[in-house]
């Protein structure tokens, strides 16, 4: 079933020619290198750009992805806080990062005489608060989504990962620490370094899914309902911790981890 699904979209990728691949190290745009590396060699070249919210650790993890699939890899540097619109942090700010990082992955495909921007978007993102989407429908030719153009979920993204032995297969989604904080809230370097300070921290001690949200200086920790007990163990080392690098108050959420949670209000 999967080898019919990845020569569907090794085919689709393989018409382009050549491509720039949006990359992160998730699951969905470390399948797409993997196809676009299969489908075009040495004519995909996998770029992540690499704001200030886009955590340390996700950098090492697309590094290494890169290496495994074994496809070239390329790091953009990009400040976005230097851009308003995304500092001030409002409900569209996805939409704004999401122009830029298509400019600046626009630019490496013209230095490259690449025909097109691969990105991962898939059929399940048409349920969820995505204003990315925006940008990319007005990139138009410029950008190809080789897995909502063919239907493809999320679950079979992370099936065809298994299929091809990538180690990301079962990585959880790790959106930018931008969305940690309620929309309106201004970014900033410290508060961002401190949230991403914070979730290393708790990683660090075996907790897998988790965020830690910043509501002006209040951490509201969400973890899996099952690894409460184990998070109220460690309560004072873990509260010492956290009011060490400047929060002032500490919560655990209740109602557990949910990606997206800064979107219910809207």
């Amino acid at each position: 079933m999967y080898d019919a699904r990845i020569d569907q979209l090794q085919k689709a990728i393989m018409e382009k020619d050549s491509a720039v691949v949006a990359f992160s190290g998730g699951v969905d745009s470390a399948t797409l290198a993997y196809l676009a590396h299969n489908a075009l060699g040495g004519r995909a070249v996998a770029v992540t750009v690499k704001l200030l919210s886009y955590p340390e650790r996700e950098l090492d993890n697309a590094k290494k992805i890169a290496a495994e699939i074994g496809i070239k890899h390329r790091i953009v540097d990009f400040d976005e806080l230097k851009v308003p619109s995304i500092a001030e942090n409002t409900s569209r700010r996805c939409y704004y990062c999401k122009k830029e990082i298509l400019g600046l992955l626009a630019s490496v495909k013209d230095e490259l005489g690449f025909n097109v921007i691969l990105e991962g978007s898939n059929a399940s993102d048409a349920i969820v608060y995505r204003p990315g989407r925006e940008a990319l429908s007005e990139a138009g030719e410029l950008v190809y989504s080789p897995f909502v153009e063919h239907g493809v979920t999320k679950e079979e993204i992370r099936q065809i990962a298994r299929h091809a032995g990538l180690n990301v297969a079962d990585k959880p989604s790790s959106p930018c620490l931008a969305s940690r904080f309620p929309y309106g809230d201004v970014l900033t370097r410290e508060s961002i370094g401190r949230v991403e300070i914070a979730e290393n921290f708790l990683s660090d001690m075996g907790f897998t899914e988790l965020r830690v949200r910043d509501h002006k200086g209040m951490a509201r920790i969400e973890l899996c309902p099952f690894d409460f007990r184990e998070l109220l163990i460690n309560r004072e080392k873990i509260l010492s911790y956290f009011k060490m690098i400047g929060f002032d108050y500490v919560t655990l959420d209740i109602e557990g981890f949910r990606s997206g949670s800064m979107d219910e209000i809207l």
